[in-house]
């Protein structure tokens, strides 16, 4: 069908039109085949993607995505949104993350809010596109970077190294540790979705783990 699935391309990624009224199944054909046909053009790039023209379940977003990976050699570092804000922010969470890359470290994204009884373990360092709900958790065996704000359990350098790091737009952990150091958590007032614009870090000063708020340029900051 024409015009099904158009794909064009914007600074550090691609916009992906779906047309809105075919079925889902078959507009999932649509896009094997465009990213297919296009797969020599995309070979091995890293990109942020983005879906436009249809509103789409978190399930068809994974589905879509999928299916992009399974016809194309394209390197999805993440999924932006449409609101500017946001995408600012996914944007610099992507150059972070490169420079971790060309200093020999892995990454990844998770994009999401982690809520009551998920937990997400990684062997590498993650930025979460998101929020950490109370009685969820993030491990990973490096560092984090939260794009929202820490309510629940975060458990950085898992491999026992305290060179790590922890930092959330907004920093209210029900427990926090970096490699064999936890941190000592005051009485937490009742958890309130509301942001406080409070962004900090967490990591290890004088064998013992420290919070500290950081500038608006959270991700420019942090210590590599």
């Amino acid at each position: 069908m024409k015009n099904t699935v158009i794909i064009k391309s914007f600074q550090n990624g691609i916009s992906v039109y779906l047309n809105g009224e075919i079925p889902f199944d078959e507009l999932l054909g649509e896009v094997a085949f465009k990213f297919r046909e296009s797969s020599n053009f995309f070979k091995d790039a890293k990109m942020a993607i983005s879906f436009e023209g249809r509103r789409l379940s978190d399930e068809e977003e994974r589905m879509l995505l999928n299916v992009i990976c399974e016809n194309s050699d394209l390197h999805i570092v993440c999924l932006v949104g449409k609101d500017e804000e946001t995408n600012h922010n996914y944007l610099k969470a992507i150059q972070q993350l490169e420079r971790h890359k060309e200093d020999g470290n892995e990454g990844q994204f998770y994009r999401g809010t982690l809520k009551n009884g998920q937990v997400l373990e990684t062997e590498s360092s993650i930025v979460v596109l998101g929020d950490v709900y109370p009685g969820s958790a993030i491990i990973s065996t490096k560092d984090i970077v939260i794009l929202g704000g820490l309510f629940g359990k975060a458990y950085a350098g898992g491999n026992g190294s305290g060179g790590h790091y922890v930092a959330a737009l907004e920093m209210s952990p029900e427990r926090l540790q970096i490699g064999d150091f936890k941190y000592k958590t005051t009485k937490q007032m009742k958890w309130s979705i509301r942001p406080k614009v409070q962004p900090k870090i967490a990591y290890i000063k004088d064998e013992r783990v420290v919070m500290e708020p950081i500038t608006k340029e959270l991700l420019d900051d942090l210590p590599l």
